[in-house]
């Protein structure tokens, strides 16, 4: 049994011998064979072994390009999309890089000054344009009428017809005047308006109104109390939400406030006017302007009872009261006066040169693409207490 068994495994083994011989000579024919075929084709081998490494890279290349796409349909993406999505990150900012202007220091300047005398749903309306007041800040550079010196600044608006893109229409002009002074002009308000029968003036705080002093951008960072500041403005704490907790008449006062300024070196216009307002109360109202230099009671009445704005029978009384306003122009007219020369008798002399070297400056916004052009709408005067200004920008 062994020996059969012996025999049969060297017969398997000649056999194994035999095959691989043969794979090994069948391997030297084929080899032959391509070399005879390249040259016979004129090629020769190691090209076409060359030939044969690029198109087995490039079916690879192919493969792996195939690959991020099946990737893409299965919502996976490939590493190679994350690298390109972050170059193109970095070359971004390269191609179109953004710029934004410096502010300047004195840009939101007008805009911190409060618009007295504006109406509440009005203030809005100021600032839907873009208005340019370059020429208030260069007012405070080197060589402008207000460097190095201590201004105080108050806002108003004055409703003008004016043309911008194509059409004309009203428009609250905002308007800047600056006050040159050592000290503030005047820490009252004044209330007039053509409905009331006479002029009130109260402290700016009753109107919750007070001068504080502006600080420029670059300064914004310090603390209040080390800069000396040169700028004051004149600012309103009134909320706007606050206003339906008031009543109408609280209301109406802001809208009727004008800047209060009393100079005593010149004569007011009030003490030489021989102008009253007259609001006689009858049912309608009769308003009228009585001049007692030109006008008599008695032909104002006739004209209107004439015209129908005076019922007959209140004639006697009309020209009772119309005297009776007279009198009463009269006196304030004298006690004007009065207070002026007191006034000026009080005053120390610092005060008084410190009066008579105020100046008034009036700036108007300038002309730009973004606002109407309000350059035929400019006028000096200010208000019946400043009167008119030294300059207007």
């Amino acid at each position: 049994m062994r020996k059969g068994t012996k025999r049969k495994a060297r017969e398997v083994g000649g056999k194994k011998g035999k095959s691989k011989e043969e794979e090994k000579a069948s391997s030297q024919e084929q080899t032959a064979t391509t070399e005879e075929t390249t040259n016979k084709n004129g090629e020769p081998a190691q090209a076409q072994a060359q030939t044969q490494t690029q198109s087995a890279a490039e079916q690879s290349e192919s493969v792996q390009k195939e690959e991020p796409k099946n990737n893409d349909k299965e919502g996976e993406p490939s590493k190679d999309v994350k690298r390109g999505a972050k170059r193109a990150k970095i070359a971004k900012p390269q191609t179109g890089t953004e710029y934004f202007p410096d502010k300047r220091n004195l840009e939101d300047l007008w805009q911190e000054v409060f618009p007295v005398g504006t109406e509440w749903d009005q203030i809005d309306m100021v600032y839907q344009y873009k208005w340019n007041f370059s020429n208030l800040e260069d007012a405070f550079e080197e060589g402008g009428e207000l460097h190095g010196k201590k201004v105080y600044l108050f806002g108003c608006t004055e409703p003008q017809l004016v043309y911008f893109q194509g059409q004309s229409k009203v428009t609250c002009i905002p308007v800047v005047v600056a006050v040159v002074s050592p000290f503030p002009p005047s820490d009252k308000i004044g209330i007039n308006s053509v409905q009331r029968e006479a002029e009130e003036i109260l402290p700016m705080k009753q109107m919750k109104m007070d001068w504080v002093p502006y600080i420029p951008l670059e300064n914004r960072e310090s603390q209040v109390e080390r800069l000396k500041s040169q700028i004051f403005i004149l600012r309103c704490t009134q909320r706007r939400a606050g206003l339906k907790h008031l009543k109408l008449e609280r209301v109406k006062k802001f809208e009727y406030c004008l800047p209060y300024f009393y100079q005593p070196f010149a004569e007011d216009e009030l003490e030489q006017s021989t102008i009253v307002q007259i609001l006689f109360p009858t049912e309608p109202p009769v308003f009228c302007e009585f001049d007692w230099e030109f006008d008599e009671p008695e032909e104002m009445a006739d004209k209107l009872v004439e015209a129908e704005e005076l019922a007959a029978d209140k004639k006697d009384e009309f020209m009772e009261f119309v005297k009776e306003k007279v009198r009463e122009g009269k006196k304030n007219n004298r006690e004007a006066r009065e207070a002026r020369k007191k006034a000026i008798q009080e005053m120390s002399e610092e005060a008084k040169a410190a009066f008579q070297s105020m100046k008034f400056y009036k700036f108007y916004p300038m002309p730009s693409p973004d606002a109407p052009d309000v350059s035929q709408v400019k006028s000096p005067f200010i208000n019946r207490y400043y009167g008119k200004a030294h300059k207007v920008f």
